[in-house]
């Protein structure tokens, strides 16, 4: 084998050297270097590798892209010595070497064999884009090689890669860096106007450069919706030398090979791609990069359940990474449509995908490998600890893991399926009643994008999906036949027709969704509200079995659901719908009620009102309803209020344990403070703002009750004896007060055991403001005199004496005639 001369060729000797007396290793190569192809072709020939090598790649078409490559270097075909595994298409045979996986089919692999027999190096490629499976894969991978695998080899790479993070995650192996690419790339700046949209900036932006430069065209949209909006307005712009084409990562696999395909002699191609072509794949003859500089990335939100998209600015790494598109064959021009200035306010890197993910699959595999605690697996980012803990509960109330986070037999069942948490439970439960065919076949249609249309009515996709034709099409099928031949039946009802919402019952209890408020808009069992266009079919339905949705959680918008009768609901779910007396709190009417209810979450079937309860049920409810309104709904009296600043000022200014009385740990702390002391209350009119008081003071230490007043005391006593209230709602303790009352006091009064002066508002007779001060001494003996000046005149019958360190305090005007 002839490697062809690019520039990873010089350093594949480090490589080999590394692995030689190693078992670990980072690449870091810049794009069009060849890393993807060579380093795999290479490390077969050294006398370690008797096994197979695994590749893995981020996407299904780079995968593909890569494995044709390596084949095509060989002389063979794909499935000989090179082939590739993903979830709807495998070409691989028993003489296959290399193995070219989705990330996703690595974890699999490694979770069903953890010893990963016949396998001699793991390579993960594009490391960079930090996909959740990436991450888990490479934890799950050093874990295996530091437990049983010591002659297993690791090689992490990537194009643009935080590369001291990971050689520190892998204690400092060696680190091989590949400089320059193949050909330069000339990178200019196109500001994008101000609220124009971004096709447009993109369309005007490609007809100028297709206009002034030779060469086919690679541009980077953030999504779907973009590339055909894009796709029409270019319509009718250029001859027939030159094919527009889209690159995502629903088309068909014949699609997107058309798109990589180099141009035929004589013409030129325009790639719409969204991030799927930033990596791993060469499109000959492009040699214009257009960036949107955007990309569109997937959040999930732990308190709802739901994964929304943001469209955000790409990251400096990615928008390197896209640069580098244009020179991988020939010199290139990357064009970018932002400021200049913008580039360094670029993030380095792409957020981990870990960091926002739903985590109820790596919850369920991280049961099946026998971890409770991800820390004791070498996640580059672990995965967040609040995102976590709703995956498990997720996967309690589908039963998949018990009360102390084991896995049940349905939680194995629901592993070894090639499927999401919610979607194989929902295979297994409809197996069960005989239903095993059409839930996969849902199944498949809810993980493969595009396949039935984009319909919002399941059921109508679903009728699609069956009479779709095409490869993709075909191979879903097959999958789905696969999984349910795999499942267990236990009724013998020969796959007899089932509705979609039927089926989606046992994948999204949760997300079953009554009409309230009027057509379209729902509220799910969740607690949660969702919407959909009062013109869609589904909008009049009553109920609904909600299985996608994106938007906030205040205003979710229903992309995929299908419709349920409340007697399915009542009978699938019967042991999860509620019956009994609860109190409540109205917020209309500021008071706690009860009633009788029958309920499945926050969907409420039937209802008949009870008795107005008290005690600490209802005290419950009252919390509930502060937890809604705020602090601001309670009735607290001045002296309340006081007792509180004081609070608060102690714990500023000494620290615990005097508590910290905000408004975010009151509300956090109301079963503490607010409950117990309300035992008599029925609504918020009715508390006793007394009880407030009690409640604040509880929060106090026993041992320090005593010290409150002499630490912070409501009141100053003036060498007149009259007492003045002390303020302790700012940053320090103010007090207010006419000057005369303090004349002959010669030390600055103090709190918190005299080591804080109080800040004193000097009033005149008036109360007007006169002087404010933290050194009363300094006062009298300083900037007194001019006061003294100016007061005399204005309040000629009250006393201004030259020396107040001396005078005789007083609330009295001069007698008349004095």
């Amino acid at each position: 084998m002839i490697l062809p001369p690019l520039p990873i060729t010089q350093v594949l000797p480090d490589m080999t050297a590394a692995l030689a007396k190693g078992n670990r290793a980072v690449l870091s190569a810049p794009p069009g270097a060849g890393k993807t192809t060579l380093v795999p072709l290479v490390l077969l020939d050294e006398a370690w590798c008797t096994g197979k090598i695994i590749l893995l790649e981020p996407r299904r078409l780079a995968a593909r892209a890569a494995a044709s490559r390596m084949a095509w270097l060989l002389s063979e075909s794909v499935g000989d010595r090179v082939g590739y595994r993903m979830r709807l298409d495998n070409r691989i045979s028993a003489m296959t070497r290399i193995e070219v996986v989705t990330e996703g089919v690595f974890a699999r692999m490694i979770l069903d064999d953890p010893e990963l027999k016949g396998v001699s190096a793991v390579l993960f490629d594009e490391f960079h884009e930090r996909s959740l499976d990436a991450d888990f894969g490479l934890a799950l991978a050093l874990d295996v090689q530091a437990a049983l695998r010591e002659d297993l080899r690791i090689v992490v790479m990537s194009a643009t890669l935080d590369v001291e993070r990971v050689a520190r995650l892998l204690d400092n192996p060696p680190v091989i860096k590949s400089q320059g690419r193949s050909f330069p790339i000339d990178i200019r700046y196109r500001d994008r106007p101000p609220h124009e949209r971004i096709e447009e900036t993109m369309t005007r932006a490609i007809v100028e450069s297709h206009r002034a430069e030779a060469g086919s065209i690679l541009a980077f949209l953030p999504g779907q919706a973009e590339i055909r909006r894009t796709v029409e307005r270019l319509e009718g712009k250029f001859g027939s030398e030159t094919l527009v084409v889209p690159l995502y990562g629903n088309l068909s696999q014949k699609e997107q090979d058309l798109a990589i395909r180099p141009a035929a002699p004589g013409t030129r191609k325009i790639v719409l791609a969204t991030s799927i072509a930033e990596t791993s794949i060469t499109i000959d003859g492009v040699r214009i990069v257009i960036d949107s500089g955007l990309q569109r990335l997937p959040v999930f939100e732990p308190a709802t359940g739901i994964t929304r998209l943001e469209t955000v600015k790409v990251s400096l790494a990615s928008a390197d990474q896209r640069a580098g598109r244009a020179g991988r064959t020939e010199p290139g021009i990357a064009v970018r449509l932002w400021h200049p200035g913008q580039t360094a306010a670029l993030p380095p890197f792409s957020p981990p995908q870990i960091l926002a993910s739903d985590l109820a699959g790596l919850a369920l595999d991280l049961a099946h490998w026998g971890v409770q605690d991800p820390a004791s697996l070498a996640f580059l980012d672990p995965p967040p600890a609040p995102a976590l803990k709703e995956a498990r509960a997720l996967l309690r109330q589908l039963a998949a893991l018990n009360s102390s986070g084991g896995m049940t037999e349905k939680g194995k069942l629901m592993r070894d399926l090639a499927l999401p948490p919610r979607l194989a439970a929902m295979a297994i439960s409809s197996a069960e009643q005989g239903f095993a065919q059409q839930a996969c076949l849902l199944a498949v249609l809810l993980t493969e994008q595009g396949l039935g249309g984009t319909d919002v009515d399941l059921d109508e996709r679903l009728r699609r999906f069956r009479m779709e034709k095409g490869e993709r099409a075909e191979a879903a099928r097959k999958l789905a036949a696969r999984i349910a031949s795999d499942l267990p039946k236990t009724k013998r009802a020969a796959d007899r027709g089932a509705a979609a919402g039927h089926l989606l019952l046992h994948a999204y209890p949760d997300r079953i969704a009554l009409q309230r408020g009027g057509r379209g808009r729902f509220v799910m069992a969740n607690g949660r509200g969702a919407e959909l266009p009062e013109t869609d079919r589904l909008a009049a339905a009553q109920m609904l079995v909600v299985a996608d949705l994106t938007g906030r959680a205040a205003k979710a918008r229903i992309l995929a659901a299908a419709e349920i009768s409340r007697s399915d609901v009542e009978e699938e779910l019967s042991d999860a719908i509620m019956e009994g007396a609860e109190c409540f709190f109205d917020a209309g009417s500021r008071e706690v009620r009860a009633r009788q209810v029958r309920r499945l979450g926050a969907i409420i079937f039937s209802e008949k009102p009870l008795p107005r309860p008290v005690g600490e049920e209802a005290a419950r409810a009252l919390a509930e309803g502060v937890r809604e309104l705020g602090l601001d709904a309670l009735p607290f009296s001045k002296d309340s209020l006081q007792l509180r600043a004081r609070i608060g000022f102690l714990h500023r200014s000494i620290g615990e344990p005097w508590p910290d009385v905000s408004d975010k740990v009151l509300l956090a702390r109301l079963d503490d403070w607010f409950v117990p002391f309300q035992g008599r209350a029925s609504g918020l009119n009715s508390i006793d703002p007394g009880s407030l008081s009690e409640g604040l003071r509880s929060m106090i230490p026993y041992e320090l009750a005593q010290d409150l007043n002499k630490l912070a005391p409501t009141h100053f006593e003036a060498p007149t004896g009259q007492r003045h209230a002390i303020r302790y709602d700012g940053e320090e303790p103010v007090l207010a007060i006419r000057v005369q009352e303090l004349f002959g006091l010669k030390s600055h009064p103090a709190v918190a055991g005299g080591k804080l002066p109080l800040v004193l508002e000097l009033t005149s007779p008036a109360h007007r403001p006169i002087q404010t001060t933290r050194d009363l001494s300094g006062f009298w003996a300083g900037s007194w005199k001019d006061v003294r000046a100016e007061m005399r005149g204005r309040y000629p019958r009250h006393p201004w004496p030259e020396n107040p360190a001396e005078a005789v305090p007083t609330t009295r005007a001069k007698p008349r005639g004095t």
